[in-house]
C-alpha cells in the first residue's frame, strides 16, 4: 500500500550548508559499497542530529539514490512537528508493538527518492522494542529496497537505544555541537559506539559559530565539517 506524506523543511536556503551536505554525501558514498545502513547519534539532545539526518537524506535522494529515513528516536521524535506533517501517521513504535503491519509503515515524501518511517507514538520500552526480531526483519527487508537507510537515534551519551541500533548497522556518524560538548563526553560517546561493534565512519562538527571562526565562515554554514576516522 503506497502512502504519501508532505514534509516542509523550515530551514532557509543556505549555500554553504548545502555545499557541506554535498561534501558529507560524497564522504559517505566513498566509505564503502557495503555501508548502506548508517545511524546518526550525538552526545546530548539538541545538537542538530535530526536536522542533519533529514538534510543528508534529501541530498542523497537528489543525487539519485533511493533513501529511507528511519526515525528510531521513539522517546522524543521531532519529525512530525518540525517538518509540518499535518496528517496522522503510523510509526515504528506501532509496528514493533504489533499494532500495525509493515505495509502501513513507510511513507513516500515529496522529496526525490526519499521515503520515511516515523518514530510513532512514545513507548515506555523503546530499547526492548528496538531489540526485537521484528526490527531486524524490517531492516533486512528494507536493505534490499534502498541504497541507503539513514537512522536517527537518540543521543548515545544519555540513552542506550542508539547502541542497540548501532549493533544492527554498518556505520555510525557522531554529531557534535561546537563549543557545547567536552572532549571527555565525545570520547565517552565514541567508546560506547565502539563497544556496540559498529564502525564509526566519522564525526560532524555542527552549529559552528561562523562569526567567531573565519575559516568555518568561509567554507561552512551551521553545519561544521565531517571528519573521517
Amino acid at each position: 500500500m503506497e502512502q504519501k506524506i508532505i514534509m516542509k523543511d523550515p530551514r532557509k536556503s543556505d549555500y554553504f550548508y548545502e555545499e557541506s551536505m554535498k561534501t558529507l554525501r560524497t564522504n559517505i558514498q566513498f566509505s564503502s559499497k557495503k555501508v548502506k545502513q548508517i545511524i546518526f547519534t550525538s552526545c546530548y539532545p539538541n545538537e542538530g542530529k535530526s536536522d542533519l539526518t533529514f538534510s543528508i537524506s534529501r541530498e542523497m535522494g537528489k543525487a539519485g539514490k533511493r533513501v529511507l529515513l528511519l526515525d528510531a528516536d521513539i522517546r522524543r521524535s521531532i519529525y512530525v512537528k518540525r517538518y509540518g506533517v499535518d496528517q496522522k501517521v503510523n510509526g515504528l513504535s506501532q509496528y514493533l508493538s504489533g499494532q500495525i503491519g509493515r505495509d502501513l509503515l513507510v511513507y513516500q515524501t515529496n522529496y526525490a527518492n526519499m521515503d520515511v518511517i516515523f518514530a510513532g507514538s512514545s513507548a515506555p520500552n523503546p530499547s526492548e522494542l528496538l531489540s526485537d526480531a521484528l526490527f531486524d526483519e524490517l531492516l533486512k527487508e528494507k536493505r534490499e529496497e534502498y541504497d541507503y537507510i539513514f537512522i536517527d537515534t537518540p543521543p548515545i551519551g544519555t540513552i542506550i537505544d542508539a547502541a542497540v541500533v548501532a549493533e544492527k548497522s554498518d556505520g555510525a556518524i557522531l554529531v557534535i555541537e561546537s563549543e557545547a560538548v567536552s572532549y571527555k563526553a565525545a570520547q565517552k560517546a565514541k567508546k560506547q559506539l565502539e563497544r556496540s561493534g559498529c564502525h564509526i565512519l566519522g564525526a560532524v562538527l555542527n552549529k559552528v559559530d561562523v562569526k567567531k571562526d573565519k575559516y568555518y565562515s568561509h567554507y561552512y554554514g551551521r553545519y561544521g565539517g565531517y571528519y573521517k576516522r
